[in-house]
């Protein structure tokens, strides 16, 4: 292996990994713009992140595999470059649908660029060194999150939405030039990779956010969201039975029994509503009923995405007295707080009445950004953390994706039961084109074209208070789940120790590497 150059290597994931989480969060606030500038449905909307999130998330470990087998520097080059091509095309599309497949192809080459940075990154690094540097890695993809949606509302200010993928493109080349400095292994053939549960797994959930996005338009008896769910149930059972025969399975299904590890899975998968999920389905929402700029809405969600900047710090802090358990209570019992506060939160609210519900949500995900991965690779012995830090990745990515769409079909489906149909039948196209065009934000451009007066002016109050009232119903059973969670994970985790003594017993790496959005697949180990 030749050890390249390691202050080069550490530079080029402290920009990589920042922009595989601008790629989510940026263009979350480029939505409303978007579906206005190519009059897209409700639907292939959410797709435009949905997409991306999907194939991403669903090729973590089966980039991670090949990158052993033909080389990690290799992979991450054809990686970012891959990526690099299809989000020009993103931001040189002529149609929704060219925008939703160059999206989706493009989480391809994220994942095989992720899968490859993490593993280079510990290659190039030793000891407390290595705990560093991946410490620092963490700390840049929480910068990420946290400005992302101010970085796309700025791109969608100055120059409009295709700016967003434009510029994540042009910052992909850039890393390019420092592929010669980045260290160079031979490549690791290594054990038969799962082929089969690796697909049974990524195309059901595929199917899955399918039927979730398409249900709220289509509606839930349309053969194709039928389809769609039946299909995704034969394959994660095919994909159960698969992973039980094989001799070097994706997932070691027998770690779910481990009541530890399976704490640690149930917390990402509750905070990928209450965190992740937000971060997309706020813009459009502020953007409909009070009207902010793409700009301002990157500032309100500052309060939201910020914490996750401090919080792993002093969580740190906290870790070498309080056990996982009472932490894990804790972040859970924030995030209930904060999304029973946000149904208080009116149309019209102002930036001040969106603090403290948005601090709290993001308090409590900041807290687990520093527990986490820890928690998860500490759950096994020493010779399966490889093994339990990719499950966990893989579930908390494909958790955040499921999120994005359920949390989305679950809105649309409210809003639309609490809309006072008379109230906006003046609007060309009825009840449901209005609702598509405000659940994208752009209600007021849409009540632009009903004559002035006392119709529109019933029709956006009336839009803007079903809108709100589904994304309050929908954020009480996001706060019920947090309680039910935390109790959960309470009774699961009784005896628990200091957070510190147990991420002591991973090794250095583990316990350093990074959160949120960044995948640590089991061949990057």
């Amino acid at each position: 292996m030749s050890t390249g150059n390691p202050r080069a290597t550490l530079a080029a994931a402290c920009v990589v990994g920042p922009l595989m989480t601008l790629v989510v969060t940026g263009p979350s606030v480029a939505v409303p713009d978007i579906g206005a500038d190519l009059h897209s449905s409700l639907a292939a909307a959410q797709w435009v992140v949905d997409g991306y999130m999907l194939t991403a998330s669903s090729s973590l470990a089966a980039m991670g595999s090949l990158a052993d087998r033909v080389g990690h520097r290799r992979m991450f080059t054809w990686g970012m470059a891959f990526f690099a091509f299809w989000m020009t095309v993103s931001g040189l599309s002529s149609s929704i649908l060219l925008l939703d497949i160059s999206r989706a192809i493009s989480g391809f080459g994220s994942g095989a660029a992720l899968a490859s940075i993490t593993a280079i990154v510990a290659q190039a690094f030793d000891g407390p060194a290595r705990a560093k540097a991946f410490g620092l890695f963490g700390t840049f993809l929480g910068a990420g999150l946290a400005f992302g949606p101010m970085f796309g509302g700025v791109l969608v200010n100055l120059w409009g939405w295709r700016s967003v993928f434009l510029v994540l493109a042009g910052v992909a080349v850039l890393v390019l030039l420092s592929t010669p400095l980045l260290p160079r292994t031979e490549p690791n053939r290594g054990p038969r990779f799962d082929w089969a549960g690796s697909f049974a797994f990524g195309l059901g959930v595929a199917l899955f956010v399918l039927a979730l996005v398409e249900g709220p338009g289509r509606g839930w008896t349309d053969p194709i969201v039928l389809a769609s769910a039946v299909g995704c149930l034969v394959l994660l059972l095919t994909f159960v039975v698969v992973e039980r025969r094989s001799e070097h399975p994706m997932f070691d299904l027998g770690l779910f029994a481990r009541p530890q590890f399976l704490a640690v899975c149930l917390v990402p998968l509750v905070l990928a509503f209450s965190f992740v999920a937000l971060v997309i389905v706020l813009p459009p929402f502020l953007t409909s009923t009070s009207g902010l700029s793409a700009v301002r809405i990157g500032l309100v969600l500052l309060l939201l995405t910020g914490p996750s900047l401090v919080m792993p710090a002093i969580t740190g802090v906290l870790a070498q007295k309080v056990s996982q358990r009472a932490l894990f209570v804790v972040l859970l019992a924030f995030s209930a707080v904060g999304a029973s506060w946000l149904t208080m939160v009116e149309p019209g609210a102002s930036t001040a009445a969106l603090a403290g519900p948005l601090l709290f949500l993001g308090i409590g995900y900041g807290i687990s950004l520093g527990i986490l991965d820890g928690a998860a690779v500490s759950a096994v012995e020493p010779e399966r953390m490889g093994m339990a830090a990719g499950m966990f990745n893989t579930v908390r990515l494909t958790s955040d994706a499921v999120s994005m769409a359920g949390l989305g079909a679950l809105v649309t489906a409210l809003t639309k039961s609490a809309l006072d149909n008379d109230a906006v039948s003046a609007f060309q196209g009825g009840a449901d084109a209005l609702t598509s065009r405000a659940l994208q934000g752009g209600l007021t451009e849409a009540a632009e074209t009903m004559p002035a007066g006392g119709v529109r002016d019933r029709a956006v109050a009336a839009m803007a208070d079903a809108y709100a009232a589904g994304l309050h119903a929908t954020m009480w059973i996001v706060a019920a789940a947090c309680v039910v969670t935390a109790v959960v994970v309470g009774s699961l985790l009784k005896g628990g120790k200091p957070s510190a003594d147990a991420a002591g017993e991973a090794p250095a790496e583990a316990v350093g590497e990074p959160s949120a959005a960044s995948p640590q697949p089991t061949s990057a180990r």
